[in-house]
């Protein structure tokens, strides 16, 4: 029987639709035999190099119906949500944080990553401060010490640096970003047509 190519998940710490997807992308793979890569960007680089802007730039009509749309979302998929007091925020050591994680141990890195966006969207903390990242992977049972260091290397940040390059190289513009064979899905209510891919083998 031929290997089911793995699903690969692109998101961003500070990313509300980004964080509903991860609560859900790896249970509704493992139904259909799929495994998930995850991949912290930073969608300010993102953006940057798209000419993009944050949906919830400003005080527009816009802005306005996507923080309401966080609720109604996250009320619709049964996954707890506060609004952060600050946001969005920069998760550039965030993201160093999992990628250093997920070289040695793939499913702590994993629990960490979903500590961090339940500490940022359920919790409020902020998650831009080093010293937040490392009490989350602390209470994980993680070397804060050679975390602390780890966040420093000059190595670690060109991973990350990395990880953006190939989310763009792949045409990814968004959190959450889910490439399936190939194919983009964009957003948390992305979900249903997922599952529909998954199930039928494409469509």
């Amino acid at each position: 029987m031929k290997a089911q190519m793995p699903i690969d998940f692109w998101f961003d710490f500070s990313s509300p639709y980004g964080y509903l997807m991860s609560e859900k992308i790896d249970a509704l793979a493992a139904r259909y035999g799929r495994a998930v890569r995850w991949h912290p960007i930073l969608l300010g680089v993102i953006f940057q190099a798209t000419g993009a802007r944050p949906p919830v730039d400003g005080a527009s009509s816009r802005a306005s119906y996507m923080h309401n749309d966080f609720h109604r979302s996250a009320r619709h998929m049964g996954i707890p949500y506060k609004p952060p007091s600050r946001f969005p925020l920069p998760t550039q050591h965030a993201a160093r944080a999992f990628y250093w994680l997920q070289e040695q141990d793939a499913v702590l890195a994993r629990q960490f990553a979903h500590a961090v966006y339940r500490a940022f969207f359920v919790d409020d903390r902020d998650i831009s401060s080093p010293d937040t990242v490392l009490d989350i992977a602390a209470r994980l049972g993680i070397d804060r010490a050679a975390l602390a260091a780890a966040l420093q290397d000059a190595a670690l940040k060109a991973r990350l640096k990395d990880a953006c390059d190939q989310a763009l190289a792949l045409g990814v513009f968004g959190s959450p970003h889910v490439i399936i064979d190939g194919e983009p899905f964009f957003g948390a209510d992305r979900l249903p047509q997922i599952e529909r891919w998954l199930e039928s083998g494409g469509f």
